[in-house]
């Protein structure tokens, strides 16, 4: 199946919840986005015992990690500040976890968010923010 269809089939109201609904969106918009600059696909949803990330790609010789955050509105605050400090250091423990498994760990990586902006459940806007945070694995003091 072509990421078009995939796209109508996504946007068909269904049983599935609004918000995975959303997020499904969220996330192939990105993808779509992120190929369609260059960035070669390697795999979605990502888990390990510390979390999941998203989307992973390759950016000629860097790994990108992919954090998408969807949202129908920014009234309030831009997607990306829903990557706080707990959700860094899951991404980043996660992150480890696949570079772990490569059989050549030497290798240069980054973290990138991608912001997806819909409007009445249409794509209206993605943004692509690279390099947002470092590697932080350090748990936060304890208050």
């Amino acid at each position: 199946m072509g990421w078009w269809a995939k796209l109508k089939q996504l946007l068909r109201k269904d049983s599935e919840p609004e918000h995975l609904r959303r997020g499904r969106l969220g996330e192939l918009a990105a993808k779509r986005s992120l190929q369609d600059h260059g960035l070669t696909f390697l795999t979605a949803n990502y888990r390990s015992t510390h979390g999941e990330i998203d989307l992973i790609f390759r950016d000629e010789d860097c790994l990108v990690f992919v954090e998408v955050k969807t949202r129908s509105s920014e009234d309030w605050v831009r997607p990306a500040a829903a990557v706080n400090a707990r959700k860094r250091r899951l991404l980043s423990l996660t992150a480890e976890d696949y570079l772990r498994a490569l059989a050549d760990r030497r290798v240069k990586w980054r973290f990138d968010v991608v912001e997806v902006l819909l409007t009445d459940g249409q794509v209206r806007e993605v943004r692509h923010l690279r390099h947002v945070f470092e590697l932080n694995t350090r748990r936060p003091p304890r208050r």
